[in-house]
């Protein structure tokens, strides 16, 4: 006989997953006991469309004999994931009708889950589910905790015998029932789907450097494609838009995959989707020059010019010098410069220039994807769009390019297993393609891969008042040399301040590892430090002394951030004894760079957090760029690239997402566009039409739908990290009497930092040519443009 046996909890260790594998051991020769989890199954919900998880377990359970589910008891009950299982189980499929039923359990306590298992009972009688439990003997093992030996197996008799008479009774039981016939969808709902008028060949997910990249190539076969971004006008773009612009480079195929597989060590990724990424990244300069419309791209090691792009990548090409073939790693940019939006200007060019070939929805963000109840395959997307809710077909394929969860609080603790974690990076990666994708099956992977970037190994000022964190790129000593640490939430330290990290990383016993999240760390420094800090003449972060915590004492400093008063003395007693011997036992900073407190106050504080730039988890891709079930098989038509289950895992080198993005984008974009033999969704369709609009980014604005009085004139510039900026300029009498910033897409913190400073200053000083705003030049510069675009319809601009 073939038993389904359920894990009746999510929980990550289960006594009740250790009694099923006993039994799946011990009763091996009377039958086939196919463990399943029910972890992965999402909460159950009526407005849902039936995930392809579900319909797995549905066809698991039809072609099965019998069900064995093993239950915990919480609070006199079974546990919330196996009710909501039921529900799914319940709903639209009734798999579980008069289907044989054995229910065992397992507690810490004396009474075994017998509460438990008497509600389990009742609700597996119930007229939606309609099992047939066996009536009779019930396994409730108690003290589960002694119940087993080392090798998970029963360790007394009486147990040993008592489950081999249930689980005779259970065989007995299931020969007197007859076999059901597979449970099928109730037609009602299978029919149920109202699919808008419009169908695309392509949807893609996403409007970053991956779905842009994807867009575009499946445009470039012919196909009609629609993109798909919650976020707003002018902040599309993803991680794409913050990144430095730099792309990952190598010219050697065999050194390159020999420093990729010493980066991603131990973690295995399959030779020929390593193939495929490598042979990308060498020949990543003609991709530039095919496909981008670059003639020359600028080389990192051989062709740049800018000091300040050295001074920047300088250790990211390569990034571990130290590994095999890392001669070979380069860096490419579309020109010499960085952090100014540059790559992405390009790849949204490539999508805007195809029109009409591709759609763009904004503050549209997917909500489900819908599959085929009989094929599984992926034919179609349900969206949120203008206060509607609507469902769109893909004829042949849908591309998942959503980045990551970095802006989801939750996942990061379930998924990392950390306190928190502050985005630098967009706002809008919020996980929904994790949820999306667990819906249809899919396959997870380097889920706890993340990459950080800042000050003091990945690190940035914790400011409630800022929803994303102050990318501190430009050196700061300050931060780490001198009277300075940084502790942890009990006031240890933790790490060397002065290491220069690796996108976060920090060396760690032979590699490079994310250090230890803490829940409020802080930096500690005394009066000699805060004033090195405050003689700066320009802060990298202006608002650090909004921030500063001050005391008298180190027990009061150690009151007011919540630390141990002992452990915080000890440190610095500790700190001050390594940089009088010169060598630091803790964290082996070079003592050159500590500097003793001093024995008396004030003592100061300020809250930092560690710094997240992207996750790489998602769902896993082939080298086909085709999104994998659980048994590594494709989903028919779901198609993924970028960051959204990436390749890169363990330790990185900075370019490497980018790179994906362009390489497994392309990829994702022609596989997705061909023309499938196994279409079914034109016989479910029905039309429903909405009012939905096409193209979000048809009607890119002009200069003319702005009005201009006497004496006042329109400078537009593209050089901004969100595109266009529009200026209207008033000059009177000579001088620049107002400057407005009619349109504007920079970032929410130092882009519009830039925006609101630059114009009254420019006013001030009677020219365009003012000092940038510290951490937004490339907004400072788009807008400097702008008006010097604006006074160009003057005069000659230096005259003024």
């Amino acid at each position: 006989m073939n038993f389904v046996a359920l894990v009746g909890t999510n929980a990550s260790y289960s006594f009740n997953r250790q009694l099923l594998a006993y039994m799946q051991r011990q009763f091996a020769k009377e039958a086939q006991i196919t463990i399943v989890e029910i972890s992965n199954l999402p909460l159950f919900s009526e407005d849902k469309i039936l995930p392809d998880v579900v319909k797995h377990l549905q066809h698991e359970i039809d072609q099965s004999d019998g069900v064995i589910i093993a239950t915990p008891e919480y609070d006199h009950s079974i546990p919330a994931a196996l009710k909501s299982s039921i529900e799914w189980l319940s709903w639209e499929i009734h798999p579980l009708r008069e289907k044989p039923v054995m229910i065992v359990g397992t507690s810490l306590g004396i009474q075994g889950t017998s509460r438990a298992q008497q509600h389990l009972r009742q609700i597996l009688d119930s007229p939606g589910v309609g099992a047939f439990v066996m009536p009779g003997d019930e396994m409730m093992l108690g003290f589960a905790q002694n119940a087993f030996d080392a090798r998970g197996d029963l360790k007394t008799s009486d147990n040993i015998n008592f489950l081999r008479q249930c689980f005779t009774d259970f065989l007995n039981f299931v020969s007197k029932i007859p076999k059901k016939e597979p449970s099928k969808m109730e037609d009602t709902k299978k029919n149920a789907i109202q699919w808008e008028s419009a169908v695309y060949d392509v949807i893609v997910l996403g409007f970053g450097a991956a779905g842009a990249t994807a867009a575009r190539f499946a445009a470039d076969t012919g196909a009609k494609v629609l993109i798909v971004d919650s976020a707003p006008d002018g902040h599309e773009g993803g991680n794409t838009r913050y990144a430095g612009q730099l792309v990952l480079t190598g010219y050697d195929f065999k050194k390159m995959k020999t420093y990729f597989k010493q980066l991603f060590g131990p973690i295995s990724v399959e030779e020929d989707t390593l193939d495929t990424y490598v042979d990308g990244l060498v020949n990543m300069r003609d991709y530039f020059t095919k496909y981008l419309g670059v003639p020359n791209p600028t080389s990192y090691n051989k062709v740049h010019r800018d000091p300040n792009y050295q001074a920047f990548a300088n250790g990211l090409s390569p990034e571990y010098p130290e590994y095999e073939g890392s001669d070979t790693v380069d860096l490419t940019t579309v020109h010499d410069g960085y952090f100014d939006a540059s790559l992405w200007k390009n790849l949204r060019k490539q999508v805007t220039d195809r029109a009409k070939e591709i759609d763009v929805w904004l503050e549209s963000p997917a909500m489900h994807l819908i599959s085929d109840p009989d094929s599984q395959a992926v034919e179609g997307v349900q969206i949120q769009r203008k206060g509607q809710i609507v469902n769109v077909r893909a004829r042949n394929g849908v591309v998942m390019a959503m980045g990551g969860f970095e802006n989801n609080q939750d996942d990061i603790q379930n998924f990392i297993g950390v306190p928190k974690l502050k985005v630098i990076g967009t706002l809008y990666n919020k996980g929904d393609g994790i949820r999306m994708a667990q819906e249809v099956g899919a396959k997870l992977w380097h889920m706890k891969s993340f990459e950080g970037y800042g000050f003091d190994t990945g690190l940035v000022f914790d400011n409630p008042e800022e929803e994303r964190g102050k990318f501190i790129l430009s050196p700061w000593p300050e931060l780490s040399h001198g009277s300075i640490f940084v502790a942890g939430d009990d006031g240890g330290r933790y790490l060397r301040e002065d290491e220069d990290g690796r996108h976060g990383h920090a060396y760690e016993h032979g590699s490079w590892k994310s250090p230890t999240v803490y829940e409020h760390p802080h930096l500690i420094f005394d009066q000699a430090q805060f004033d090195k800090i405050k003689a700066q003449k320009e802060l990298p972060y202006p608002d650090l002394f909004k921030l500063v915590i001050q005391a008298d004492s180190l027990d009061e400093l150690a009151d007011k951030i919540q630390a141990d008063r002992k452990t915080l003395a000890d440190t610095v007693a500790a700190f001050n004894q390594f940089a009088e011997n010169g060598e630091d036992a803790a964290c082996h900073r070079d003592p050159a760079s500590m500097q003793a407190f001093s024995q008396t106050g004030p003592y100061y504080a300020a809250p930092i957090t560690t710094a997240m730039l992207n996750t790489q988890g998602g769902a896993k891709r082939n080298s086909r760029a085709e999104v994998l079930n659980a048994s590594d098989q494709p989903i028919p038509h779901l198609y993924s690239a970028g960051e959204f289950g990436g390749i890169n895992a363990n330790q990185y080198n900075g370019g490497g997402n980018l790179a994906e993005c362009l390489i497994f984008g392309k990829i994702a974009g022609e596989n997705a566009a061909a023309v499938k033999g196994d279409q079914v969704i034109e016989s479910r369709a029905a039309a429903n039409t909405a009012n939905l609009g096409s193209n979000d980014l048809s009607d890119e604005e002009t200069l003319d739908q702005y009005e201009t009085a006497a004496n006042q004139y329109l400078g537009i510039s593209e050089a901004g990290i969100g595109g266009q900026v529009v200026v209207r300029v008033t000059y009177m009498d000579n001088k620049i009497a107002k400057v407005e910033v009619l349109k504007e897409s920079e970032s929410e913190d130092v882009g519009r930092q830039a925006v609101m400073q630059l114009p009254d200053e420019m006013v001030e000083q009677n020219t365009y040519d003012v000092d940038a705003v510290s951490g937004a030049s490339a907004s400072s510069r788009a807008i400097k443009s702008a008006v010097k675009n604006a006074l160009d319809k003057i005069k000659p601009v230096n005259a003024v």
